[in-house]
């Protein structure tokens, strides 16, 4: 009978569980609407420095610049919650092997600064091209197994360290933007991984939401060929990411292909400004296409930006280009039962100056397109965090100690 009644409770649970996984997605434990991404260091020092405590610790790097009242100051301007890039090169390097406790202890120091200053934090594993300072980056992730598995283990130690804090408080992202099934032939290499790290991550931390994302850069194309329910947990929040249209968010940007760096001075939106006067600014690109590109490309450089300049010459134009994000998200998540509420734009943002360039973009062109990117992400029900704090697209600080101007900030801050 003991046995009976055993088998009976079995089946109940088993049943129990196969119910739950068959409603429809329930909210995740962790709720934002307004955020704000922490900078990501990109003047690191060399890799051979990385075992000096001095040098590495505090950790995350926005910790040798920002204290509690530059956080206190974020949750007044109206932000709910912090995304927290983590670069994760330092845990997989040798140079740390005697600091590696350190360095997860710093993080989970950092998490709980902010949430002390009233804020939610998303902890996010963001990885950065090697080369110059580091060995490891995105692409040795992603092209060595070992290193892929090195990653992952990682994944379950910064989730065992965060494992015993408040879950309405800090959430858990695993891979920023990661770099695979870019190519055209159609390779779907990231789900089977992305399950190896959510694994990974849920074995120890149970109770967090864990941010998910498709391929490629986050893209909302990525998301799409996604299956949610390959990972049966509703304890999940989905994020994509939209610079678009890109042309205008990343003008002079030397990192970003072969075509942006010779793009300055459009307006946002393009009927911003005369025509006369933007023709102007385009004759200027056109010709330092001419006088700086390689002549292989120059043809290609240029009928690429009448092309890209012909599909936002209009209000209407550009609201399409900038809604398709949010139209392609809304029908995936409809189409496999998620909730809006369970949907981030991870990050979206306009660039005001690139490192070097003495160009700075217009405050208020910046200020414009943030509004309308908000209301896109609002009107859908999604929340959103802008990138970034500092750095190229800072909304708060600029370079070498200064600040940026306030219109952004006064944007976050009229939404009260």
């Amino acid at each position: 009978m003991a046995l009976l009644r055993a088998m009976i409770k079995s089946l109940m649970a088993a049943l129990l569980l196969l119910m739950a996984l068959a409603l429809p997605g329930q909210a995740a434990t962790f709720a934002m609407k307004r955020g704000l991404n922490l900078d990501q260091w990109v003047t690191w020092p060399g890799e051979d420095q990385w075992g000096d405590a001095k040098t590495i610790l505090p950790y995350p790097e926005w910790r040798k610049f920002l204290k509690a009242d530059d956080l206190r100051a974020l949750k007044e301007a109206g932000f709910d919650f912090l995304r927290m890039p983590v670069d994760p090169s330092p845990f997989l390097s040798d140079q740390t092997t005697a600091l590696r406790g350190d360095l997860y202890g710093s993080v989970l120091d950092s998490v709980r600064m902010i949430n002390r200053a009233g804020l939610k934090v998303i902890v996010d594993m963001h990885l950065v091209p090697a080369g110059g300072s580091r060995k490891i980056g995105m692409a040795q992730v992603m092209d060595d197994p070992q290193t892929f598995d090195r990653y992952v283990d990682m994944v379950r130690k910064v989730a065992r360290t965060l494992a015993g804090e408040d879950p309405s408080q800090v959430a858990f992202e695993l891979m920023n933007e990661p770099i695979v099934d870019c190519d055209s032939d159609g390779t779907s290499l990231w789900p089977d991984r992305q399950r190896k790290l959510f694994a990974a991550a849920r074995s120890s931390a149970t109770k967090l939401t864990l941010v998910l994302t498709g391929g490629c850069y986050s893209a909302a194309s990525s998301l799409e060929k996604i299956d949610p329910k390959a990972i049966p947990d509703d304890n999940v929040i989905w994020t994509f990411h939209s610079y678009d249209p890109f042309l205008l968010t990343h003008q002079g940007a030397t990192w970003a292909g072969d075509f942006i760096p010779y793009v300055t001075g459009l307006p946002y939106p393009l009927d911003a400004v005369p025509k006369a006067q933007l023709d102007v600014t385009l004759d200027t690109i056109r010709a330092r296409i001419k006088a700086e590109a390689p002549w292989t490309r120059q043809s290609g450089l240029l009928a690429y930006l009448d092309e890209q300049i012909a599909s936002m010459d209009g209000p209407g134009k550009l609201l399409g280009l900038m809604d398709a994000p949010f139209k392609r998200v809304e029908a995936w998540a409809k189409a496999n039962g998620i909730k809006p509420e369970n949907i981030t734009l991870g990050e979206f943002g306009m660039i005001r100056q690139e490192y070097g360039n003495a160009y700075v973009m217009p405050a208020q062109y910046r200020a414009a397109y943030v509004k309308d990117m908000i209301a896109r992400a609002e009107a859908h029900g999604f929340s959103w965090s802008v990138w970034s704090y500092g750095g190229a697209f800072g909304i708060v600080d600029a370079f070498n100690g200064d600040k940026a101007e306030p219109d952004v900030m006064d944007v976050i801050r009229s939404l009260h």
